[in-house]
C-alpha cells in the first residue's frame, strides 16, 4: 500500500472515530409526551404510520418540515442550533416513540430537547397554539430573585424581537447577571408556519408565565405547540454540557436497569486507546500531504466571486431530493429549495436540445417536468458568462424575498459541482414579445387580455418601488420579460441586473450601464443615473409597444418619426391618436379608453423624470377616467440614435448594454 493510499485510509478512520463515540453516547432527550383526542378514523393508523415516516425522512435535509400528504397533519421542529444530523436522529426517535405510545390518539405532541413532533386530526397549520405546554425548572433556588428576574426577563424579550426578525424564528444569546460578572443565557424558538407577529406574541405569553411561576429559579423552560423558551445559568446551545437535574422529569432507566456505565466505560476504552494512535497519524499524514502539495498546484481554479457565491445564506435554502413532496407543495414559507442536480437532469432530459427554451446572456433557458408533474423553466448559467454570474448572484438574493402575483415565482436553485441553476414556474405562454410581435399570434391578444397585462405589469412594478419590504429597480423592463401564465396573465420577470434602494433612497449612479435597446430612459442611458422613474420611462415604451403592436426599437415609418415614441406622441398631439392604435384594435376596443392610455404611456416617457409620473399615479390613471391627466411634452429623441440603428450592437465609451437578445457587448474606447 502507497503512502498516499494508507493516509488516505488513516484519515477516513478518524473521521468514522467521532460518529462511533457518538453512537454509543449521544441520544436524545426526552422530555415529555401529551397524547389526547382518541380517534375513531379506521384508517387512522395506517395514515399516521405514513405520516411519521414521511417526517422522518425529511429531518435529514430540514430542520423544520410540515406534512399533511396522508389526511394527518404533522410538522417537527429541531432546534435551531443543532447539527442535521442531531435533528435526524431526534425526529427518528421521536415518530417511533409517539407512535408506540401515542396511535389510538388523534393528537398528539412529543418534546425531545433537541426537537419537537406532533400531529393532529385537525389542521394546525399557521395558527400560534400555547396548549398543551410543559413547564420546567432547576431545583437549585436563587438567593436573590429579583435583580436576577429582571436580567432574565431583559434578555428574553431582547431575543424574542431578534428572533422574530430571522427566518429561522429562533435566537440563543447571553447577558451578565448582576454585579457578579455571571453569565445567563437565554433561547426563544418558534415553528415557522406561523408568522412574525405571531411568534412575537406567542413567546411573550410563555415570558409572562415564566414571571409568575419561576421567580426563585435559576433556570427554566416553558415549551408549547408552536413557541418556546429557556433560561439557564450554564451554556446549553451549540456545545453539549450537563444540565442540573429537572423537576418534574425522572431519569430514564437504562433496560438492565443500571445507569449504564458500561457504555461510559466502553467509551473510555475507545478514547485511551484511539486517540494516540490516530493523532500520530494524522500529524504524518498532513506532513506528507503538505510537501507533497509544494509539487503541484490544485486543478481546479475557483474565482474569488465564486467562492462568495457559494456564501449566499443557508437559512434561506431548504432541499428537495427526486421524490420530495415539497416540489408539489406551494407553501408560502419565504425560503429557498434547494434542488438537487440529478433531479433537473431528469426534468430536462440532461438539458437536451428538445427541451431548449431560448438563450440569453445569463445562459440557455430549458423546460422541465418533475416527477410530481409540476412544469419548471430552468435557467443555466453558462460557464463563459461573467454577466450571468452577477446576475446569478443578484438574482438568487433578490427574487426569494418577492411575493407578488405578478412577479414570476423563483421556486429554487441547485450548485452543485460547476452548475449554477434558477428553478422558476413555468410559463406555458411564453413571454409577451412571442405573441405581441408575431404576424399572427398577436391577433390573440384583444383589447381586454392587453389591458390586463398592461395593469398587472403596473401593480408588479408598483409592488416593487413601493410595496415591498424592498424598494427594487428592475432596470430591464422590456416585453421579453414579460411572462404570461396559462391564462395570459402577465408576470414580471429576470432580476438579474436589479438594484435594491435603502429606505430614503430616490436614484443612483453607475458607470455600468445596463439594459436594453429602446427601453432605457435618457438619463439612464447618457448619465447611468437611474431610479423608480427610469422604470416608468422603461414602462411607458412598453405600455405603448402593447397598444400599438409595433416594437420600438428598429422602428420604421416613412413619415420619418426618429422612433415609435414620437410617432405616437405627433399622432397624440394632431388628435389622431386612434391612428396608433394596433389595426386589429381599432373596431374592437373602446377608443376613448385607448386614447386615454395612449395619453397615460406619453406621460410616463417625459425627457424630464420629475415630470414622469409614479407607478402609484399610473395605476390610478388607468383604473379610472374621472383624473385630470396633465399635456404630456414631446418625448426624447431616440436612444439609438446616439450608439447607432443595429439593436444586436449597441456600444458607447466605456459603457456596457445588454442587446435586446440580451447578450453583452462592450465599449473598448
Amino acid at each position: 500500500m502507497s503512502i498516499q493510499q494508507t493516509c488516505r485510509a488513516y484519515l477516513a478512520f478518524i473521521i468514522l472515530i467521532p460518529g462511533v463515540i457518538n453512537g454509543i453516547t449521544s441520544q436524545p432527550a426526552i422530555i415529555n409526551t401529551i397524547c389526547y383526542n382518541p380517534s375513531n378514523d379506521s384508517n387512522f393508523i395506517t395514515n399516521l404510520t405514513s405520516l411519521l415516516d414521511s417526517l422522518s425522512s425529511k429531518a435529514s435535509v430540514n430542520s423544520f418540515y410540515k406534512d399533511t400528504s396522508t389526511g394527518v397533519y404533522g410538522l417537527f421542529l429541531c432546534r435551531g442550533d443543532v447539527s442535521s444530523k442531531t435533528c435526524q436522529n431526534c425526529v427518528s426517535t421521536a415518530s417511533k416513540r409517539i407512535r408506540s405510545e401515542c396511535s389510538s390518539n388523534g393528537s398528539a405532541i412529543i418534546w425531545y430537547d433537541e426537537c419537537m413532533l406532533r400531529y393532529s386530526e385537525d389542521s394546525f397549520f399557521g395558527v400560534a397554539q400555547l396548549s398543551p405546554r410543559v413547564l420546567m425548572w432547576n431545583t437549585g433556588n436563587r438567593t436573590s430573585p429579583d435583580q436576577v428576574d429582571i436580567d432574565a426577563l431583559s434578555l428574553l424579550y431582547t431575543l424574542t424581537k431578534d428572533a422574530s426578525k430571522t427566518d429561522m424564528l429562533f435566537k440563543t444569546g447571553d447577558s451578565s447577571v448582576g454585579n457578579l460578572g455571571q453569565h445567563a443565557y437565554g433561547l426563544v424558538q418558534c415553528t415557522i408556519d406561523i408568522n412574525s407577529s405571531s411568534c412575537s406574541s406567542c413567546l411573550v405569553e410563555l415570558i409572562t408565565e415564566a414571571q409568575q411561576c419561576c421567580q426563585r429559579k435559576i433556570g427554566w423552560r416553558i415549551l408549547a405547540p408552536s413557541c418556546s423558551i429557556r433560561y439557564e445559568t450554564y451554556r446549553f446551545f451549540q456545545k453539549t454540557l450537563p444540565p442540573p437535574v429537572l423537576v418534574p422529569m425522572a431519569p430514564e432507566p437504562t433496560p438492565d436497569g443500571k445507569e449504564g456505565e458500561g457504555g461510559k466505560n466502553i467509551t473510555k476504552i475507545i478514547i485511551i486507546t484511539v486517540i494516540p494512535i490516530t493523532v500520530v497519524a494524522a500529524l504524518a499524514c498532513i506532513l506528507y500531504y503538505s510537501l507533497s502539495r509544494r509539487k503541484r498546484r490544485q486543478t481546479e481554479e475557483v474565482t474569488s466571486e465564486e467562492i462568495r457565491l457559494w456564501n449566499l445564506e443557508t437559512s434561506h435554502f431548504r432541499y428537495m431530493t427526486e421524490d420530495s413532496k415539497d416540489a408539489r407543495n406551494q407553501d408560502n414559507s419565504g425560503e429557498m429549495q434547494h434542488f438537487n442536480l440529478s433531479t433537473i437532469q431528469a426534468a430536462t432530459n440532461n438539458f437536451s436540445d428538445e427541451n431548449k427554451l431560448g438563450e440569453g446572456g445569463f445562459g440557455p433557458v430549458y423546460k422541465g417536468k418533475l416527477i410530481s408533474g409540476q412544469e419548471i423553466a430552468v435557467k443555466r448559467l453558462s460557464f463563459s458568462s461573467r454577466q450571468g454570474l452577477e446576475e446569478f448572484k443578484n438574482e438568487v438574493m433578490l427574487v426569494v424575498k418577492l411575493q407578488h402575483k405578478n412577479l414570476v415565482r423563483l421556486l429554487g436553485c441547485c450548485l452543485e459541482g460547476n452548475e449554477k441553476l434558477l428553478v422558476y414556474e413555468y410559463m406555458p405562454n411564453t413571454s409577451l414579445d412571442a405573441f405581441l410581435f408575431d404576424p399572427t399570434k398577436h391577433r390573440e391578444l384583444d383589447w381586454d387580455k392587453r389591458a390586463n397585462i398592461i395593469k398587472g405589469i403596473a401593480r408588479g412594478l408598483l409592488y416593487l418601488h413601493e410595496d415591498s419590504r424592498l424598494k427594487i429597480i428592475h432596470r430591464d423592463m422590456k416585453a421579453s420579460n414579460v411572462l404570461l401564465d396559462n391564462e395570459m396573465n402577465p408576470k414580471i420577470s429576470d432580476f438579474g441586473t436589479a438594484r435594491i434602494f435603502g429606505g430614503n433612497q430616490i436614484e443612483a449612479n453607475t458607470d455600468k450601464v445596463v439594459g436594453t435597446y429602446g427601453y432605457m430612459a435618457p438619463e439612464y442611458a447618457l448619465e447611468g443615473l437611474f431610479s423608480i422613474k427610469s422604470d416608468v420611462y422603461s414602462f411607458g415604451v412598453l405600455m405603448l409597444e402593447i397598444i400599438s403592436g409595433r416594437k420600438n426599437s428598429g422602428f420604421y415609418n416613412p413619415d420619418r418619426a426618429q422612433s415609435l415614441l414620437s410617432y405616437a406622441w405627433r399622432l397624440w398631439n394632431e388628435g389622431r391618436g386612434l391612428e396608433v392604435l394596433d389595426p386589429d384594435l381599432v373596431n374592437f376596443c373602446p377608443t376613448e379608453e385607448a386614447v386615454r392610455w395612449i395619453h397615460v404611456g406619453l406621460l410616463c416617457i417625459q425627457e424630464d423624470p420629475d415630470h414622469r409620473p409614479t407607478m402609484s399615479s399610473v395605476v390610478l390613471m388607468l383604473g379610472g377616467s374621472a383624473t385630470n391627466l396633465p399635456q404630456p411634452f414631446a418625448p426624447p429623441f431616440s436612444v439609438g440614435r446616439f450608439f447607432g440603428s443595429d439593436q444586436s450592437s449597441t456600444t458607447g465609451e466605456g459603457i456596457e448594454f445588454l442587446t435586446s437578445d440580451q447578450s453583452t457587448t462592450s465599449a473598448s474606447s
